[in-house]
């Protein structure tokens, strides 16, 4: 590679000292185009590169290379048009690929490629980095051992970023071979490989079948001055070069016309000062004209970005145009105006394929989806595992393994799959998928920031939330009773009684023979009436007026007591009043009382780590009816469980 660098170096010195060329168009790769233009700068002569950074307007190429056009975009409409193509198909991780062609320009694109895809919730799972095809002695060996780590990978939608065209050659002929190029894959690729498809010959294109790729957009129909040149290139291509199978101008060829016309009416515009490099580059910078390519029109020394892309599909050993892309619009086939989310297509994907493509690894009967599900489950209402005398012949049932089987029968394609018990902890499960130990886990899995770095979640189908689950006060005890009044109303009402009493026999005692007697005999015939006349069954008869009236008093407080009391007892046998021992976690720890959890899910550690319950004092619990158990035989106070399991566990034994 740096050979190649050093030649073209010497070329572009060569014609400037002894061909006294005054502009120097061409270069397809930024770095060739970043050497070039240092020639240019040194030698004051504008360079025209077919070639920009990915980044937007780097600040300092203006200060780097003052000489340097750059007929080309920078590619940044071209990322978020791939962006919404992997969003419109809802595919969730790609593989970006692409050749390392030095001074960080592709790198620019990956940086670029990573932000869109976030921006509408998607990630790149893998990125494969190919070497400088000028620089491997074994480019086939080379691709190959790259693509064998994409087999560990599960996504199958790749991207193609930037790449010789060498180079893309054994990239889609191993691929292909490896089944990397076949169904439910599909490939994106740029517009630095989709400009070259007008000149590859039929065995390269038909490698790429199936891809989707990304064009600049420029008018054909109704260009009288693209059909001349159309003609006029096809007649002279196919005289020079009678063994290609494809004669059609290109991008780059429209883009070295529209190049020439830029140098052209330049120099129409100087008249005298044609000998001035600098006021020549002035002049061709201001250009604002329709081209073949499109509009052209600089803005910091770099050709403005279309505003419209095309997007083709490779098919057979042509290609075809199957939809158009704006920025303001998305994809917009019939008219520019109209906004939609999706391709118009059809596509025809890798392997034929008619339907859009899962943009993962198929499982097969052969190779099934592998899936883990945890092999003791807390609760068993949620996974259970009936184990058989095979690892094959275990039973998997409970609220989970149904979603999952509910959710497949609505697919709309087979899905092969077989379940693996595993009795390590939950976060060991975790890890399985994240280390490619299982494809996914099936079961009661709380999603959580820490397990969210690792690997990707369902949208959930429980509330979750860490609750704590005490005991109850005991609702019954001997003094039952007299929970309705208050002492001090038991008290005051103790004292009407005596005090009743007492009025009764002294306004009785000296005229009523009952109430006569001892002293003794007195009082608690006094005591009995008063206390029998709340049932109305006392037989004592009242000779003096004014002990009925005390009397009617009397019942008159004992009726208001009779029925507060009745109504406070009803509700409160009727009504259930639990209250928990205590609802106080520093309480229990500064008590040191013991706890329980789960023994194989992250309640433990938060318990331990984040409320700081020392390890002694945590019990570990197994399954749902060890909670009952150990709160029976008083030997934890407390439980940390899930709100799930708290309903599961309330439901079944409280």
């Amino acid at each position: 590679m740096y050979q190649l660098y050093i030649g073209i170096l010497v070329a572009a010195e060569e014609m400037i000292r002894d061909q006294k060329v005054k502009v120097i168009i061409g270069m397809h790769t930024w770095p060739e185009a970043a050497q070039v233009a240092d020639v240019g700068r040194q030698a004051r002569v504008p360079v025209i590169s077919f070639a920009a950074p990915a980044i937007i307007n780097p600040p300092l190429i203006r200060l780097l290379w003052p000489f340097l056009m750059r007929m080309a975009k920078n590619g940044s409409e071209q990322i978020q048009c791939i962006a919404d193509i992997v969003h419109a198909y809802n595919w969730q991780r790609v593989v970006a690929i692409y050749e390392d062609e030095g001074y960080g320009s592709n790198a620019g694109m990956l940086a670029l490629l990573s932000e869109a895809l976030q921006n509408v919730g998607l990630e790149i799972e893998y990125r494969l980095v190919l070497p400088p095809f000028s620089s491997v002695p074994d480019p086939e060996r080379v691709v190959q051992e790259e693509l064998n780590k994409l087999l560990k990978t599960q996504a199958r939608v790749f991207v193609v970023l930037h790449s010789s065209l060498e180079m893309a050659t054994f990239l889609f002929r191993e691929a292909k071979q490896m089944g990397l190029v076949g169904r439910d894959s599909a490939w994106i690729i740029s517009e630095s490989i989709t400009s070259l498809l007008d000149s590859v010959n039929n065995s390269v294109i038909s490698s790429m079948e199936g891809a989707i790729g990304i064009k600049t957009y420029y008018s054909e129909i109704g260009n009288s001055e693209y059909r001349d040149f159309y003609t006029h290139f096809r007649e002279i291509f196919r005289v020079e070069y009678p063994e290609e199978d494809n004669f059609d101008p290109g991008i780059y060829a429209l883009r070295a016309y529209d190049s020439i016309r830029v140098v052209t009416q330049a120099i129409q515009r100087m008249a005298t000062n044609s000998s001035n490099p600098k006021i020549l580059l002035d002049n061709m910078l201001s250009n604002n004209f329709s081209g073949l390519s499109g509009k052209i029109h600089f803005e910091g020394g770099q050709l403005l970005d279309s505003s419209t892309l095309r997007i083709v599909n490779v098919i057979g050993k042509r290609y075809k145009e199957i939809d158009f892309w704006t920025p303001e619009f998305g994809f917009s086939l019939m008219s520019p105006s109209i906004e939609k989310d999706t391709l118009s297509g059809p596509v025809i994907w890798p392997g034929n394929l008619k339907r859009a493509p899962t943009g993962w690894e198929m499982p097969t009967d052969a190779k099934p989806l592998k899936i883990a599900v945890p092999g003791k489950a807390t609760f068993d209402k949620f996974v259970k595992v009936e184990y058989g005398e095979k690892s094959n012949q275990n039973k998997y049932d409970g609220f989970c393994i149904q979603i999952f089987h509910k959710v497949r029968d609505l697919l709309g394609y087979n899905l092969p799959y077989e379940f693996e018990a595993h009795n390590g902890s939950y976060n060991d499960l975790i890890y399985g998928v994240y280390n490619k130990t299982f494809d996914a886990v099936i079961g009661d899995f709380t999603i959580l920031a820490e397990r969210l770095q690792y690997v990707d979640f369902t949208l959930p189908y429980a509330d979750s939330s860490l609750e704590t689950m005490v005991t109850a006060k005991p609702e019954w005890s001997a003094l039952m009773f007299t929970v309705p009044f208050t002492w001090e109303l038991w008290v005051a009402t103790g004292v009407i009684l005596i005090y009743t009493m007492l009025i009764v026999w002294f306004l009785e005692h000296q005229s009523n023979p009952e109430f006569s007697g001892p002293w003794k005999s007195q009082i608690s015939t006094a005591l009995w009436f008063t206390i029998s006349s709340l049932f109305f069954a006392h037989r004592e008869k009242i000779h003096n007026n004014s002990t009925r009236v005390v009397i009617v008093v009397w019942l008159f407080v004992v009726l208001i007591l009779t029925s507060s009391y009745t109504a406070s007892l009803s509700s409160m046998l009727t009504v259930q009043q639990l209250q928990p021992t205590f609802t106080d976690i520093q309480w229990l720890k500064k008590n040191n009382l013991k706890v329980g959890c789960s023994s194989n899910s992250f309640v433990k550690e938060y318990v331990e780590n984040v409320l700081h319950f020392n390890s002694e004092n945590i019990v570990e619990i197994s399954n749902e009816y060890k909670y009952l158990v150990e709160f029976q035989c008083n030997n934890i106070s407390a439980a940390f469980i899930e709100l799930p399991y708290e309903k599961v566990f309330l439901n079944k034994y409280c």
